[in-house]
């Protein structure tokens, strides 16, 4: 059965850094910074031109999960802080996103990836096609053939599916959660084995399987000298399991049948474009207020 419609989800947070990142010494009249929200505009601008989506959402970090910091005390401890130019511009990118009519989640104690994974499977569930716009590895996991990936690193544009997933990473999308389990996430301070690899990784799980089935047969693991590592690290292994894999139930405020983009405020656009001094905006917006006049 074709899908009803396609689901947008953007990753805020990782939107906002990019952004933040990719431009420089942009400011609003009142020399206030705003290159993280140029960026931001243009790229989600870019992401809807590109995917067409009925449904459309942005969703934002609302806190560490209580239970994988109970797990693992350091998850996610090393990361910088958040520059207090970037912090600054994160209220703005919201208001555009409520003047274009895009919805915008956060709840607390809720991070990102887990948002976004519950509402790609309801997606999945209400027979919607869901891309999800991220660089995130740990989406991986989630990708079938209702849910693909916007990879913002891929300059083709493609969606990935699970061929891009397998060529990326060497395992299949069902494998995805055993696979970063072994070879750790620095990102997110999640240890692996030492010297252990993507490729190594996924070797070992192309011949076993899954990490459980590795476990069981560590015996026969190659090369050698991984054996008493890997037996070692049991159950830090199991521990990352838990650590890596996605939240898909979590009780969300809305779920994707009502995010579809509401009509945009002009006035309010308009008025968002001149106080940040984002000529080319404005004239675009006016460009197209006046072709719907016609």
């Amino acid at each position: 059965m074709p899908p009803k419609g396609t689901l947008l989800l953007i990753d805020g947070h990782a939107a906002a850094y990019r952004a933040f990142y990719a431009i420089r010494d942009l400011t609003a009249p009142d020399g206030t910074p705003t290159n993280a929200i140029f960026g931001f505009v243009k790229a989600l601008q870019r992401a809807r031109e590109h995917i067409q989506p009925t449904h459309f959402t942005v969703v934002w970090d609302g806190g560490l999960d209580e239970e994988r910091t109970e797990i693992l005390p350091g998850y996610k401890s090393e990361r910088d802080p958040m520059p207090d130019a970037m912090a600054v511009q994160l209220d703005g990118m919201v208001e555009w996103l409520e003047a274009t009519g895009i919805a915008s989640i956060c709840e607390d104690g809720v991070e990102a990836d887990d948002g976004i994974a519950t509402l790609a499977r309801q997606a999945e569930a209400a027979g919607l096609f869901t891309v999800i716009a991220s660089p995130d590895k740990d989406f991986m996991q989630l990708v079938n053939e209702r849910i693909g990936i916007l990879n913002p690193n891929d300059k083709t544009g493609t969606i990935w599916g699970a061929e891009q997933v397998l060529r990326k990473s060497g395992v299949e999308p069902r494998q995805i959660v055993d696979w970063l389990s072994l070879v750790g996430d620095a990102v997110d301070d999640i240890p692996g084995v030492f010297g252990v690899g993507p490729k190594t990784a996924s070797k070992w799980l192309s011949k076993f399987g899954t990490l459980d089935a590795l476990l069981e047969h560590v015996d026969d693991v190659q090369p050698e000298r991984f054996r008493n590592p890997l037996i070692d690290m049991r159950e830090d292994l199991i521990r990352n399991q838990k650590l890596v894999r996605l939240r898909e139930n979590l009780p969300l405020p809305t779920a994707p049948p009502s995010l579809v983009p509401q009509l945009e405020d002009y006035n309010q656009l308009y008025s968002l474009y001149t106080r940040w001094g984002f000529r080319s905006l404005r004239q675009a917006l006016e460009a197209s207020q006046q072709q719907d006049l016609l």
